[in-house]
């Protein structure tokens, strides 16, 4: 167990609000708390928080697409800064094609009318940025290397037990323990699974060209294909890959030596970035989406990957993470400032109902897309392929799309605007 220095001379075992979770959203949500006065304990499995100072040269394999509301909480957190000294790849232009057919479509920053259509980011310097904001906040209390073996329910708030024993209550407790949430087991929320009968291969390449700030995605027989461009040291010929197949392929690319893996995925990308060369090793991970059947209990809440996780397709699934860390927080801040109970199911009720909506409407899109893109039938093939095309005239219509897809959906935290 560790706690920051400043809460260890208060070694209290109640709390404003307790988060399990030291991810993105997790930590993020414990600043938003610990900011407007809360007493917040952070309980993490994992025995250190990761650094920003022990982050490598070389980029991780796990990345995000931010979008511009992300990063607007980012800043409003004062963890942009820090992760804009290290590495942050904004990109204003994405590209969307069919390698089966003429299907093609562009988006650009100045269609949408915004800076960057978003940010490419590695996920542990999005954590560690956050983490250098609440490890010595003076509302913030640290467990790591603590994993939750009970939770218990009261009239006021709820209890957690850790393994060494230790004891914590709150009137709020969240789960941001991720797809795979105890929590989520715990307070006996059931979760709707669905196989997406795919296994994501990540890894991180140097093209021959380079990626001039353009996110590229394509779709190989029905299987998305992403390069997202990444700068290293200056050098604009990176990207971080994540491709989107059946795991026999998985399994196959994984066990390719990179110069075998360079070829294919410059293949199958049509080589518009030219030779790849492929810098890491590649990770392969399952896709399965799942959508909690309900966010909240009384003192009980779910966030991110606790609540859902979704096909990377798009790479929205940390920016729906965020947006309900955002949301949450606003809806027990104000609560906490007015004295109210903040744990009550009512108002717990409130963030739940501005979130599910938007959190299943983009999960339904994105099983759509896959369903659509994996479809083989030459009819189909040729009326998505007209379908891309005729967007792609669209202006008006492509610059509503990409207005969502960069996060301006409904009413915004006050922290996001």
């Amino acid at each position: 167990m560790t706690k920051t220095a400043k809460a260890a001379k208060t070694p209290a075992t109640t709390f404003d609000a307790l988060i399990v979770g030291n991810g993105m959203v997790g930590t993020a949500l414990c600043a938003l708390l610990a900011d407007a006065g809360m007493q917040v304990g952070l309980v993490e499995a994992q025995p250190r928080p990761l650094a920003l100072d022990t982050l490598g040269e070389a980029p991780a394999p796990r990345v995000s697409a931010l979008s511009p509301v992300s990063v607007r909480l980012l800043k409003h957190l004062g963890a942009w800064p820090l992760m804009a000294e290290k590495r942050v790849t904004a990109y204003r232009y994405m590209r969307v094609w069919d390698t089966e057919g003429s299907g093609d479509i562009a988006f650009s920053a100045d269609e949408a009318g915004v800076a960057a259509l978003g940010y490419i980011v590695e996920n542990s310097l999005t954590t560690a940025a956050l983490n250098a904001r609440v490890l010595d906040h003076p509302g913030v209390t640290t467990f790591f290397g603590q994993r939750v073996t009970a939770l218990q329910t009261t009239a006021t708030g709820r209890w957690l037990k850790l393994e060494d024993g230790t004891t914590l209550g709150a009137p709020l407790v969240v789960a941001a323990d991720g797809a795979r949430s105890v929590l989520r087991d715990m307070a006996e929320i059931d979760v709707a699974e669905d196989d997406m009968h795919q296994h994501a291969v990540v890894t991180t390449v140097r093209c021959e060209r380079p990626h001039g700030a353009t996110a590229r995605q394509a779709f190989v027989a029905g299987q998305p294909l992403a390069f997202l461009p990444l700068t290293v040291a200056g050098d604009e010929r990176y990207c971080s890959v994540v491709w989107s197949v059946a795991p026999e392929r998985a399994e196959a690319l994984k066990a390719m030596t990179p110069e075998a893996l360079g070829e294919a995925l410059g293949r199958a990308l049509e080589h518009r970035l030219g030779a790849v060369e492929v810098c890491d090793r590649a990770y392969a991970f399952p896709l399965v989406q799942r959508h909690a059947r309900r966010y909240t209990a009384p003192h009980f809440a779910l966030v991110g990957d606790a609540a859902h996780s979704i096909h990377p397709l798009a790479g929205q699934g940390v920016n729906l993470g965020l947006m309900d860390a955002a949301v949450l927080a606003e809806e027990v801040i104000a609560a906490f400032q007015r004295g109210a109970p903040w744990g009550d199911a009512r108002r717990l009720k409130r963030f739940e109902r501005r979130r599910r909506g938007d959190n299943a409407a983009v999960l339904a899109l994105m099983k759509g897309f896959k369903t659509l893109f994996g479809v083989e039938h030459p009819g189909v093939l040729l009326a998505r392929n007209m379908g891309m095309n005729g967007l792609d005239r669209l202006v008006p219509l492509k610059r509503a799309m990409m207005r969502q897809a960069t996060g301006e959906r409904g009413r915004l935290p006050e922290s996001c605007r």
